[in-house]
């Protein structure tokens, strides 16, 4: 059973007791990423991500690392588009160590100049991976694509040149903006019991309160195709369409109509370029969601020659769903694979920190398990029908990343 806590401060903790594991796992989720950034201070979330870790008042950097490893315990990051969280899972008896760690890294982390320059130079080098590996870099370059100047057409990582903009000011500006407690959730879950929760709100009872309310520009999806010459040994190509909101009623027909589309080895994107043509090694598909607009991405990488017979397999398979839908057994086996995803999941206690976190900073709100398969369950036919012939429009953004950078012959 999920408790909603909040603080004096407004701060929200959520907390799942799980008594027959030994382990805990708390997460602090801030609401801010990519998308509550400017271009002049695009990266800043990630950047400041990076700089909890290097050090206190107290912890230097490899203290910070030893106070985990020490306990066989672990501590990681990671920033979104539209969120951030810094989370931990450790043995129920660290419980409480783990929370000093992490809130020392909140509230004290000291932005050494020296540690800052360090930290530029390893976000540049995790820069030029991203532009070294043409499967991860297709995909920014989708949402550059789809999203135009808006902050979620923005790179996650930031640019060099912004990079560079970043100081020990700039970020402790960043952290008054978005770092209160009216925007942080806070979410456990493990075997520990409701005075560990008190513990909790009585650590983090400092954070300061903001009413300030972050105001969000719907973006625009455009019709844009972006191409890139680059010496690969493959092409690299990616459709993206107009999605679902998060909280959009029609938003698990999506998710099986993706399931059928290119979301499991099944589907027919998987079986028809892969099994049956062996024209790929990775085709796939996924839905991103955000507060206010979605998008649908398919791709794969193949032999440069292929790119053709590629893109034609992909508008076919997209066409046959619109004019056709799926059928009974990939309705049927789209729901069980869902359901079986979502429960399998649960069996972490970091996944279930990781779903309530998100949940109440997203949402507000959680759903039973027996309300989300009964959504689940009642999806129709007619209903995937209806958000295929919605999705899948003329309106498409396309990137290639290849040794010619031309588009596909069929393109329109």
């Amino acid at each position: 059973m999920i408790k909603r806590f909040v603080g004096d401060n407004g701060l929200r903790i959520v907390f799942e007791p799980n008594h027959t594991v030994r382990s805990v796992s708390v997460g602090i989720w801030i609401g801010t990423g990519s998308r509550f950034e400017s271009k002049e201070e695009n990266g800043v979330s990630h950047f400041l991500e990076h700089m909890f870790f290097k050090g206190t008042k107290t912890r230097t950097a490899q203290e910070i690392a030893e106070s985990f490893d020490s306990i066989g315990g672990h501590v990681n990051a990671f920033t979104s588009k539209e969120y951030t969280c810094y989370y931990a899972k450790v043995l129920d008896e660290h419980a409480k160590h783990a929370v000093d760690v992490l809130s020392d890294m909140y509230f004290n982390s000291t932005f050494e100049t020296k540690e800052l320059s360090k930290e530029k130079g390893v976000v540049l080098e995790e820069i030029k991976m991203c532009e070294d590996t043409p499967d991860d870099i297709i995909h920014d370059l989708l949402s550059t694509a789809c999203y135009g100047d808006h902050s979620l057409g923005l790179p996650i990582l930031g640019t060099e040149d912004t990079l560079q903009n970043f100081s020990a000011d700039s970020l402790r500006d960043y952290m008054n903006q978005f770092y209160h407690a009216g925007n942080v959730v806070i979410s456990i879950c493990g075997n520990v019991d409701e005075s560990f929760v008190e513990y909790v709100q009585d650590v983090f009872s400092s954070m300061k309160y903001s009413s300030v309310e972050k105001k969000l520009q719907k973006p625009q999806f455009n019709q844009k195709y972006l191409t890139r010459k680059k010496d690969t040994e493959q092409a690299h190509f990616c459709l993206g369409y107009e999605g679902l909101p998060i909280e959009d009623e029609n938003i698990y027909s999506l998710i099986l109509l993706n399931n059928a589309l290119g979301g499991s080895m099944s589907s027919r994107l998987f079986q028809e370029v892969r099994e049956k043509r062996g024209l790929a090694y990775s085709v796939f598909s996924y839905h991103s969601s955000f507060h206010d607009s979605g998008m649908l991405t398919i791709y794969a990488g193949a032999a440069h020659e292929q790119v053709n017979d590629l893109f034609d397999i992909m508008m076919h398979t997209v066409d046959g769903l619109k004019d056709n839908g799926i059928t009974e057994k990939e309705l049927k086996n789209g729901k069980e694979q869902l359901k079986g995803s979502l429960m399998l999941g649960l069996e972490s206690t970091n996944s279930r920190m990781s779903r309530n976190g998100k949940n109440e900073l997203m949402l507000g709100r959680h759903r039973g398990l027996d309300e989300i398969t009964e959504k689940i369950d009642k999806v129709t036919m007619n209903q995937v029908q209806d958000t295929a012939n919605k999705i899948f429009s003329d309106r498409y953004a396309l990137t290639l990343i290849s040794k010619d950078g031309e588009l596909p012959k069929n393109v329109h």
